[in-house]
Parts: C-alpha cells; structure tokens; sequence
C-alpha cells in the first residue's frame, strides 16, 4: 500500500530553520518533490529532485531550501533555512508529477506537515 508520512513541522520564529522528513512506503522512491499549500492558496511545488539527482527550486525558496533524499531509508528531506512568515503553510512530498493511483488514477497525497512562521 502506497504511502507518505511526513514530518517535521512546527512553530519557529522568522529566521530559524526546520527540517522536514517524508517517509515513502509502498514503492521505491525516484524523481520526487516538495509542495505547499498557504490558507487560501493553490498548492505549489516548491523543491524537486530528479531521478539523476538534479535539484529545481521556486524563486520564493531558492537559497534557503534544499531537498535530499536517501534511498536506503526511502525518504525525501527538505531542510528549510531563513523561514519568512510566507513560508506558513502545509507542506506535502510527493513524486514528481505527484502519484495517482487506483482505477481512476486519483491523486495521492499524505496529510502534509504544517509549518508556521512567526514574524
């Protein structure tokens, strides 16, 4: 059964740093990504890492994030550096493109990891 758990979020103030954790199970981990959805708004990919190991960052995180992953543990990381309170959101992993499963190839996603940053 296909799986994500992630975790690692909290409460930290404007500045610190958080590191985030997603365990995959079910299938082997390849090509996968970081997303998040702020109250309000679309969910966004904002780190990926491609199946060769290259890495994509959005603009709004770029220098501040980095994502990794270790396939002995199959587990993706993304370590979140110089928090912004725009950062405040749930944060998923999932493949890249995210995974669709079942008859009617529905979207998976876990229940994310809410991270709030306080100005």
């Amino acid at each position: 059964q296909v799986q994500l758990v992630e975790s690692g979020g909290g409460l930290v103030q404007a500045g610190g740093s958080l590191r985030l954790s997603c365990a995959a199970s079910g299938f082997s981990i390849t090509a996968m990504g970081w997303y998040r959805q702020a109250p309000g708004k679309q969910r966004e990919l904002v780190a990926a890492i491609t199946l060769g190991g290259s890495t994509n960052y959005a603009d709004s995180v770029k220098g501040r994030f980095t994502i990794s992953r270790a396939y002995a543990k199959n587990t993706v990381y993304l370590q979140m550096n110089s928090l912004k309170p725009e950062d405040t959101a749930v944060y998923y992993c999932n493949a890249d493109p995210p995974l669709r499963l079942g008859e009617y190839g529905m979207e998976y996603w876990g229940k994310g990891t809410l991270v709030t940053i306080s100005s």
